[in-house]
């Protein structure tokens, strides 16, 4: 039975470097993306594996329901949410509706598109699950010198990291695997589109980004950051997060009781 990878955001950066390394490898695919031209040029670049073009915007209700019907009907073997907007700004300067898709690209669409394809994974015994978050994920302790503001891109990230851990417990024995992805600034156009000059700032390329994930994936990585080589770093933040997480009590804490 031939692999079949659901890929988003696939037609630049980091989506398109998983949809070419996974076409390479013999998996059929199904390319998600805006832009219909450069879904197409890539089916054209790839005639020796089948790959089903998909135009959606997944900053809209219909564009999720779209490709969450596709992935619930699919038999996929990986599902890659990478779609993605970054809207840097403070929170009081953002449009709303630049608010809105940047939650609905990187919260919303996630999380619809993992539900509709879960089950059917879990049923046939293997999937893996790749959500494509981002260093910046860990940076909310950042004082107000850390630029550029970056509210809601971070806190999406955030989810991000959240939801594939807790899922991952979830989904522990049944063969899925799931992988939150999280490079540092990457070369692709996903600045330029932002109107951030990010020439001079070192990068890694998107190439590099997806050796990391696949192989993360075969060492069992749940959290896989690409740019980190002392993963104790990593140990260090989630043990934390459990301590703190274990650390409560239903009594008032000290500090908060009248003197």
């Amino acid at each position: 039975m031939s692999k079949l990878a659901l890929v988003t955001g696939a037609t630049s950066g980091i989506g398109k470097a998983f949809a070419d390394r996974l076409a390479a490898e013999g998996n059929d695919l199904i390319i998600v993306g805006r832009n219909n031209n450069r879904l197409e040029e890539f089916a054209d670049a790839h005639p020796d594996v089948t790959v089903r073009t998909v135009a959606a915007d997944l900053s809209t209700d219909d564009g999720v329901d779209t490709v969450a019907e596709i992935c619930a009907s699919e038999p996929l073997t990986m599902l890659v949410n990478n779609a993605g907007v970054a809207h840097y700004m403070p929170l009081a300067e953002l449009p709303a509706d630049k608010a809105r898709e940047l939650v609905h690209v990187k919260v919303v669409a996630p999380t619809m598109l993992t539900r509709a394809a879960v089950a059917g994974m879990q049923e046939r015994g293997e999937g893996k699950i790749v959500n494509v978050a981002g260093m910046i994920a860990f940076s909310g302790p950042a004082d107000k010198s850390v630029m550029p503001r970056r509210a809601v891109y971070a806190g999406s990230l955030a989810h991000l990291v959240a939801m594939s851990q807790t899922l991952s417990a979830e989904l522990e024995g049944t063969g899925v695997q799931v992988q939150v992805l999280c490079p540092g600034v990457v070369a692709t156009e996903f600045q330029s589109r932002q109107g951030l000059d990010m020439s001079v700032v070192p990068r890694m390329s998107a190439e590099d980004v997806v050796t990391a994930g696949l192989r993360g994936l075969e060492l069992g990585e749940v959290v896989c950051a690409p740019g980190v080589e002392d993963t104790g770093l990593l140990d260090a933040v989630f043990e934390a997060d459990l301590a703190a997480f274990g650390g409560q009590s239903p009594r008032l804490a000290t500090r908060y009781r009248a003197n």
